[in-house]
């Protein structure tokens, strides 16, 4: 599914009753390893994306807490929803590094937001730095995810 398609989907499910659920397991469907957290998304437009990620016993650490790969996986998907849908079609992004600056314990249901103010248009290669950042229900920061992003123009196809 493209970017514009995620997109579209979003805007056709979201004002419905359980269309963001709905919604939400479609996309866990297109993208197993992040649907394993089962964030459900808040918000969706282009360079925007608000998710919530509930506290619940599978996502738990030894601590007692929201376990340190959970948050980054929902800052990676946010900041992924918020690059994606904000690039022009065909342009081509793909995660290279990712860095979490954990602040708190995560205990409760967890906020992940990302914003891209200025989206990138690449005529060529060229790396992106976005970051998410999750806070807890009293607006505390517990994380912070880096999510650098390699984004490639469109590719232009031969002719066989």
């Amino acid at each position: 599914m493209t970017p514009g398609q995620v997109l579209g989907l979003w805007r056709r499910l979201a004002p419905w009753p359980g269309g963001r659920r709905l919604f939400g397991w479609l996309l866990g469907l297109g993208i197993p390893y992040s649907g394993t957290i089962g964030a459900r998304i808040r918000l969706l437009e282009p360079g925007h994306c608000v998710l919530l990620l509930r506290d619940r016993r599978g996502l738990r650490n030894h601590l007692r807490s929201i376990h340190a790969v959970a948050l980054t996986n929902a800052g990676e998907l946010a900041s992924g929803l918020a690059m994606t849908t904000a690039l022009p079609a065909g342009t081509r992004a793909i995660v290279t590094r990712l860095a979490t600056d954990y602040v708190k314990k995560a205990r409760g249901a967890i906020v992940a937001e990302c914003r891209v103010a200025d989206p990138p248009r690449p005529a060529v290669p060229m790396e992106v730095r976005v970051e998410a950042t999750l806070t807890d229900l009293a607006g505390d920061v517990v994380a912070r995810v880096q999510a650098t992003w390699l984004v490639a123009p469109p590719q232009e196809r031969t002719a066989p």
